[in-house]
């Protein structure tokens, strides 16, 4: 009997000793969980650069751009363009867009201008708008009006014949023993050869499309960088659309080709930087 009770007495103390671990265990947990949650998560140093690439092109011609920003330590996407016409390019892109978080820094390069324009309305997250030889049309412009608002452009001489798709409408390219001079006469002929090679091309509808949307530049601050010797959209255009929209900065490259971001990187993330921080 003596014996059964020394036991059921060791039993108890035992049992009260792992209830006041598991207690201790469980309040240091609850301490530790209402420490880490009233935390507060570190805010994103930098916002994320999101590029759209235009017609005859594709994501890899921001490379060079690319490599300049992710030096300074800026995440960067490039978006994939569809090139299929301005309202549903602009969704596909608004659709990329959601999935980021924080602030974000939008770039168009050519007709990716008119798919930012109407991509960033209504997007509380996109904070600046930089066009990079890009189209800034108001509600009721299209690349085609806006190319040819002034003199210069020489595009629609460079255009192959355009290419019947299956489903109807038309793609356009230009004619590879143009491209060099039309799109990128400032970068290597090696470079430029390839370049026309595998060109993206954009359809004639998209070309032709108007814009609308509420422009996007009314509600956001943008950025304007182009080169002055640019046969896509002529510099007096670009210096238009810079000046109607309001523009924070306008930069004129001289003798720069349509292709700035390619000949002219670091000018161009310069103007990338100057909206981040701004």
């Amino acid at each position: 009997m003596r014996k059964s009770r020394q036991q059921n007495r060791a039993f108890r103390q035992l049992f009260w000793a792992v209830l006041a671990v598991l207690a201790l265990t469980s309040t240091v947990g609850i301490e530790t969980a209402s420490a880490n949650a009233a935390q507060p998560a570190g805010p994103q140093d930098k916002p994320t650069v999101v590029l759209v690439h235009g017609a005859f092109a594709d994501s890899s011609s921001w490379s060079p751009v690319i490599d300049q920003l992710k030096d300074d330590g800026y995440p960067v996407v490039a978006v994939a363009n569809p090139l299929r016409g301005v309202k549903s390019d602009a969704d596909y892109t608004a659709s990329v867009l959601k999935t980021i978080p924080g602030p974000i820094v939008l770039v168009g390069h050519s007709y990716g201008g008119q798919v930012i324009t109407a991509a960033a309305t209504g997007n509380q997250n996109v904070k600046a708008l930089v066009y990079v030889a890009g189209f800034a049309p108001e509600k009721g412009d299209s690349a085609a009006t806006l190319s040819g608002k002034f003199p210069g452009s020489t595009l629609l001489e460079a255009l192959a014949p355009p290419a019947p798709l299956p489903g109807g409408g038309k793609d356009l390219y230009i004619r590879q023993d143009k491209f060099r001079e039309q799109f990128a006469a400032d970068v290597s002929e090696e470079e430029a050869k390839i370049m026309a090679a595998t060109q993206r091309p954009v359809t004639e509808a998209a070309i032709n499309d108007k814009l609308q949307a509420e422009p996007a530049w009314k509600s956001k601050p943008s950025w304007f960088i182009y080169g002055t010797l640019d046969k896509n959209i002529p510099a007096q255009t670009h210096a238009f659309m810079a000046q109607r929209a309001g523009a924070k900065e306008t930069v004129s490259v001289d003798g720069a080709s349509h292709v700035v971001m390619i000949s002219h990187p670091q000018q161009v993330a310069k103007v990338i930087r100057d909206a981040a921080q701004s």
